[in-house]
C-alpha cells in the first residue's frame, strides 16, 4: 500500500512550487509586451522571460489575454502615482506641466529600444476592436487629462495662466501632444526637436 504524504506536507509543498514574487513577475510581463506589442509576444516567449512554468502563469494570472490586461492595469497605476508625485513636487503650475513633458522626453530617449508608450501602443494595436484595452486607454489618458486641468486650473487661480483660457481644452492639447511624442520618438532621437516642441507647447499657456 503506497503511504501518501501527510496533508500538511502536501500544502506546505504545493505552497513552496507556487513561491515567487507575482509583482516582479508582472513588471517583467509588461517589458515583454511592450517590447513586442501583444501579438508578437507568445506563450514560449512569455514562459522564457517571467521564469516560471506554464501551469504558474496559468494559475496565477490566466491565460495570454488576461496577463496582458493585468501588465496594462499596473502600467496604468504606476503612470499615476508617477504623475502624482511629479505634478505634487512642483513650485507652481507651469513648472509641473514642464517638468512632466521634460520626464515624457527623458525617458523616451533614454530608452535604446525606443518603445515610445506601452500603453499608446496598445492603443494602437488593440483598442480600435478590443474594448477592455480600449477602456483602459481611454482610462489613461482620462487620468492625465485630469491631472492637467487640475495643475491649469491652480496656476489660473494664481494668476500664472490666463482664466479666459480653456483648462479642458489646454489639457487634451497638453495630453495628445505627450502622445504625439512618444510616437516621433520611434524615429527621431534628436533631443532638438522635442525641445522645440516643449518650447512651443508652453507657450499656449502664456
Amino acid at each position: 500500500m503506497v503511504k501518501l504524504p501527510a496533508l500538511s506536507g502536501l500544502l506546505s509543498f504545493m505552497a513552496r512550487t507556487k513561491e515567487f514574487d507575482q509583482q516582479a513577475v508582472l513588471q517583467r510581463a509588461v517589458c515583454l509586451f511592450w517590447e513586442k506589442g501583444y501579438h508578437g509576444t507568445s506563450m514560449q516567449a512569455l514562459v522564457d522571460g517571467l521564469g516560471i512554468s506554464r501551469s504558474s502563469l496559468y494559475d496565477t494570472f490566466g491565460d495570454k489575454y488576461q496577463l496582458y490586461l493585468k501588465a496594462l492595469e499596473a502600467y496604468k497605476q504606476q503612470y499615476g502615482s508617477q504623475l502624482c508625485r511629479l505634478t505634487g513636487e512642483a513650485a507652481s503650475a507651469k513648472a509641473a506641466i514642464q517638468k512632466l513633458l521634460e520626464m515624457v522626453v527623458t525617458d523616451l530617449l533614454s530608452d535604446d529600444q525606443r518603445k515610445g508608450c506601452f500603453m499608446v501602443n496598445a492603443g494602437v494595436e488593440l483598442a480600435s476592436h478590443d474594448l477592455q484595452v480600449s477602456q483602459l486607454v481611454s482610462e489613461t489618458e482620462q487620468q492625465l487629462e485630469e491631472a492637467f486641468i487640475r495643475i491649469i486650473g491652480q496656476g489660473q487661480e494664481k494668476g500664472e495662466i490666463g482664466k479666459e483660457k480653456n483648462a479642458q481644452a489646454l489639457a487634451r492639447f497638453l495630453n495628445n501632444t505627450i502622445k504625439g511624442m512618444q510616437v516621433s520618438v520611434k524615429s527621431i532621437n534628436d533631443r532638438r526637436f522635442f525641445d522645440d516642441i516643449i518650447r512651443t507647447t508652453l507657450l499656449v499657456l502664456d
